[in-house]
């Protein structure tokens, strides 16, 4: 029921007139498919747990194209909403994306709270 409910959720907010200018048509699971038992049954021939899906809301300048979020994890052109997960990494890395995805939770959690980095130190090892 839930994925079904979802199915239908994204269908209609896709069609709706703000999402106009970015959605072109629907590929799955197609505009034949109307009734509850339809949409159970593309999702369970298409759903599937393997994929660790990134990159949907990649980082990056303002004036790209390709770009939703800048480096501050700030989405482009709306106030307080950022986005902290590995869809905002620009490239799919190759390995697993846990790890990855701490991280940039961890530095957005710094600066959410608006604390810098921290110094940098160069120098040698006395011993």
């Amino acid at each position: 029921r839930v994925v079904v409910a979802g199915m239908k959720l994204a269908r209609r907010l896709l069609k709706s007139d703000p999402l106009a200018p970015y959605y072109a048509y629907e590929d799955f699971p197609g505009p034949g498919v109307q009734t509850d038992d339809e949409f159970l049954a593309a999702a369970t021939k298409r759903g599937t747990t393997t994929f660790h899906p990134g990159c949907t809301c990649r980082m990056g300048p303002a004036d790209s194209t390709w770009a939703v979020v800048d480096d501050q994890l700030r989405v482009h052109g709306l106030q307080g909403l950022r986005v902290i997960d590995a869809s905002i990494m620009p490239r799919m890395i190759s390995a697993n994306l846990n790890a990855s995805t701490m991280m940039i939770a961890d530095k957005a959690s710094d600066l959410i709270r608006g604390k810098s980095a921290p110094e940098v130190v160069v120098g040698s090892i006395a011993g």
